[in-house]
């Protein structure tokens, strides 16, 4: 157990979900559906998982972690701020003239390893950083978040075939399965399943969690590789627009910024969860 208890970090994401939801407000912009669906993934590797931190940010042997869903990065950025990279109120700017908190992760951020939002690069990346690692024998690791829709881009294969064959057991994908992208229903669109048997072909270790489920995330996450020699892919079932009654699991909020009438619902219904 880590400093904070399961409750605390509940706790947290709905504070996090606050945030996100208030800076989208502010920016006129964002992912909201997915900043969503994410909020308790990004908390868990942040608070419980990851070493990684302002302090060691420049460490070598610091773990790594890739967004690869880079249009999610709202949450991101504010999980970050809490983190202490920077000021959560330099939020404020973000998508404004000049301000570094654009709408896909950027390396002018503090914090952020990797530019990403060109959807699949991610896990090729994260690979090549396992690869690096095992290589100088160093002991970080390499954790990366990826869309479920990503999953119709290539890249993510040939990166999860090289993966396995390199026995790259220093790296975890973390899926966000909210079963919607942009269009509709993933099934619909370009039909990624059965997404676990497909990755287990490919030679990684698969397991499924509730992606809300903070006490599952915990347990899954810190105690990888599950088996020597393989990467571990973490099929994470999540809901679009967690937390807010009116855009779960409606694809319209893959990317949308609420009404003064309908933050101010949502904006109720979140704080409702505080203790």
């Amino acid at each position: 157990m880590g400093k904070y208890s399961n409750e605390e970090l509940q706790q947290k994401s709905v504070k996090y979900r606050l945030a996100m939801l208030k800076y989208i407000k502010m920016a006129k912009a964002g992912h909201t559906g997915g900043d969503l669906s994410s909020t308790d993934i990004l908390n868990v590797l942040y608070n419980d998982v990851l070493n990684v931190s302002p302090a060691n940010f420049g460490d070598p042997n610091r773990d790594r972690y890739i967004q690869s869903k880079g249009h999610a990065v709202e949450a991101l950025y504010v999980v970050l701020a809490d983190q202490g990279f920077y000021p959560e109120t330099d939020l404020e700017t973000m998508c404004k003239y000049k301000s570094p908190y654009v709408g896909h992760p950027t390396r002018k951020v503090n914090g952020i390893e990797f530019n990403t939002g060109g959807l699949g690069h991610g896990l090729s990346i994260c690979a090549g950083l396992a690869l690096a690692a095992k290589k100088d024998k160093a002991p970080y690791r390499v954790f990366t978040l990826i869309g479920d829709g990503e999953l119709a881009e290539g890249s993510n294969w040939e990166a999860g075939m090289m993966a396995s064959h390199y026995e790259l057991d220093n790296l975890v994908a973390v899926l966000d399965h909210n079963t919607l992208q942009i269009t509709g229903k993933n099934a619909d669109v370009c039909n990624p399943h059965p997404i676990d048997e497909k990755w287990k072909a490919f030679g990684w270790q698969v397991v499924t969690v509730n992606g809300h489920n903070i006490a599952e995330l915990r347990e899954i996450l810190n105690n990888t590789p599950i088996e020597k020699g393989k990467p571990t892919f973490v099929i994470a079932n999540t809901i679009k627009g967690k937390g807010v009654s009116f855009m779960e699991g409606e694809k319209k909020w893959h990317h949308g910024v609420p009404t003064d009438e309908e933050y101010e619902t949502a904006i109720k219904e979140l704080e409702s969860e505080l203790i």
